[in-house]
């Protein structure tokens, strides 16, 4: 009996969008706390955000990861990331003058020198840049990257019974489904 290569499926937009959402709270959570321990060396490390970043940074990096899409031949890497740093900030600004009105906004940078009505801050542009960077390359292109294969078995190792085994002879590496 012969087996037929399998097809597994992009990622919905709504799962990537899930998993940019989950990686830009966890990154706000980190730096809030890298933020707490240089300024007053606490050692607690107590990150903090809000769960408005969940829509914020979900939807901000679907965004970036169209701007990619579109981008990434025509662009060299570094205007890329200006850009997607010019767009941060545009929705930096425009969620938090939005969360304002409902005083719902969970930061406020008028303490800064250079911020703009307190929802943000030219000294945030390495920070931005830099995340603008490692989210193109690791973030956006390895979520481009993975698959979805309903016919993999839950729980089996590997995804598909391993080595060959399981669900149609079909064993997963790395997220793709190899077939012997």
């Amino acid at each position: 009996m012969a087996t037929t290569a399998a097809h597994p499926e992009p990622l919905t937009v709504l799962s990537r969008w899930y998993l940019y959402a989950i990686h830009g709270y966890f990154c706000e959570v980190m730096f809030t706390a890298a933020w707490e321990f240089a300024a007053h060396r606490n050692w607690k490390f107590p990150g903090v955000t809000s769960v408005w970043a969940l829509f914020i940074y979900g939807t901000c990096i679907l965004t970036v990861e169209h701007m990619y899409l579109r981008l990434r031949r025509r662009c060299p890497t570094l205007l890329r990331c200006l850009i997607y740093t010019l767009w941060t900030y545009l929705w930096e600004f425009g969620t938090g003058l939005l969360l304002r009105q409902f005083n719902a906004c969970p930061w406020d940078y008028s303490q800064f020198q250079y911020n703009f009505m307190g929802l943000i801050t030219a000294e945030y542009a390495l920070p931005w840049f830099c995340a603008s960077f490692i989210m193109e390359r690791l973030v956006i292109r390895n979520t481009l990257r993975l698959r979805f294969d309903e016919r993999a078995e839950l729980g089996a190792p590997g995804g598909g019974g391993g080595g060959g085994g399981g669900a149609g002879g079909l064993g997963t590496s790395n997220g793709y489904v190899k077939v012997d």
